[in-house]
């Protein structure tokens, strides 16, 4: 449940700081991002995790109240190139709890590995050191998410 807890304690502090974003963006929209960013590393200190918002496309950034629930990265560990688990495994959970998705393995150069799981509209892809999330988190997305978080990354809940 690691993935609900950070996007939880994420969507909190951008709420916290929605006004002042919102008013940045109007003055100068770098500062809103960079803003938007900080707060993004900030949360993902708690878990240890390097965690960055994505705005993949032009707009995206006035949509406030999708902020912190589609587009992030999570970066783990940098200097993983494998995952604790076969890439077989990540590929039969995506399709058993996301349904109607492809999986292809990914990134599989100097000795690295990787999956990602998409559909025409959207994309989530897996490495050993880090998740790369480019969709909205519906109900099965973030349980796909905590389930990766906890067998691919071996990361549990806080205590």
């Amino acid at each position: 449940m690691i993935f609900s807890e950070l996007v939880a304690d994420l969507q909190m502090e951008l709420k916290k700081d929605l006004a002042q974003i919102r008013f940045l963006l109007k003055k100068n929209p770098a500062l809103a991002y960079a803003r938007i960013v900080e707060i993004g590393k900030e949360v993902g200190k708690t878990y240890n995790i390097k965690l960055i918002v994505n705005f993949p496309k032009q707009g995206k950034i006035e949509e406030f109240e999708m902020y912190g629930k589609r587009d992030l990265s999570l970066i783990i560990d940098y200097d993983r190139k494998r995952f604790p688990i076969k890439r077989e495994i990540i590929k039969q959970k995506a399709l058993e709890m996301l349904g109607d998705v492809k999986t292809e393995d990914a990134y599989m150069y100097e000795n690295k590995e990787g999956v990602r799981v998409f559909t025409d509209d959207w994309k989530i892809d897996i490495l050993p050191h880090s998740v790369h999330i480019w969709t909205e988190f519906n109900e099965k997305v973030t349980a796909f998410c905590n389930w990766l978080m906890e067998n691919a990354y071996e990361m549990k809940k806080k205590e």
